[in-house]
């Protein structure tokens, strides 16, 4: 398991909510407001802050916090190489507005007039972006420290679990909120998965967002399903014989691949039968899969 090949390829809109998300938080910190931006009962039903209410979705309230998260953001660009840009666009804005909605209902039952119970962060697309990882990335490798198992998995979680619990009560119920946004997301309620957005909103935030600097150029993202399983190499020997004269693939490609789901082996022999284009590969190791 691993996030893809390193940068931005195919992942504009998450390079651009990171980017966003650093500048608001380094913002807010110089101005020494960043422990203000916590939602309260009082910010919602009390006098409507707006501006409290979208920069709690951007600044994060700490630096350690800041870190965390950013991390995790920049590894779950993996799911929109998967599904596309389109799709993804659709899922953040789900995620957000149903996790920001779930918070001011759980302030509305409270009814704490403490400030800032709420710690603020894109916690909502964070955590809701734990439940296809748990479902649909694969484990790569199990090993064992002082007795105790784990996979390669186990870091993502376990830096989930310190943005989880890094302002205790104020950062829970968001993050509670956030996997509760995603697991009405994978429930496909009101056939949310299969909704997306128009062409050019990939297009307008590939202008829009920094270029990763060292990032060679990649095939477009195709909607593939978040679900891939992993195939054996031998399934798509079965399907498509063997092509000695290919050139060996690019490894940014099979780590494309690779982090979809598919297992090392089969994506390089589909690549290689694709003649390296990542979108055909893609399409052998998915028609593998109904074999």
């Amino acid at each position: 398991m691993n996030g893809g090949p390193s940068g931005f390829n195919n992942a504009p809109l998450t390079r651009t909510f990171l980017i966003a998300c650093a500048l608001f938080t380094v913002f807010f910190g110089i101005q020494g407001r960043s422990s203000k931006l916590g939602l309260s009962y009082l910010d919602i039903f009390g006098k409507l802050r707006l501006w409290k209410l979208i920069m709690s979705v951007f600044a994060f309230s700490s630096t350690p916090e800041l870190m965390f998260g950013l991390y995790l953001l920049y590894y779950f660009r993996v799911f929109e190489r998967q599904i596309g840009s389109n799709k993804y666009s659709v899922f953040i804005l789900f995620s957000v507005t149903v996790a920001l909605l779930l918070e001011v209902l759980a302030l509305a039952v409270l009814k704490d007039t403490a400030v800032n119970l709420v710690t603020s962060g894109p916690y909502g697309l964070i955590f809701a972006s734990f439940v296809p990882f748990f479902f649909d990335i694969p484990v790569s490798t199990r090993f064992r420290v002082f007795g105790a198992r784990f996979s390669d998995k186990s870091f993502i979680y376990l830096a989930g679990l310190q943005l989880l619990l890094s302002s205790w009560k104020r950062s829970i119920l968001p993050g509670v909120c956030g996997i509760l946004a995603g697991s009405l997301y994978r429930l496909n309620i009101f056939r949310i998965r299969k909704a997306k957005f128009p062409e050019f909103v990939a297009s307008f935030f590939s202008r829009l967002s920094w270029p990763s600097v060292g990032n060679s150029p990649a095939a477009p993202t195709r909607n593939v399903l978040g679900n891939a399983s992993l195939y054996t190499g031998h399934q798509v020997e079965r399907n498509y014989p063997s092509m000695p004269t290919a050139i060996e693939p690019p490894e940014d490609s099979i780590a494309t691949l690779v982090s979809m789901g598919f297992d090392r082996n089969a994506a390089r022999q589909a690549l290689v039968h694709a003649r390296n284009d990542v979108n055909v590969a893609t399409n052998i190791l998915l028609e593998a899969q109904s074999h």
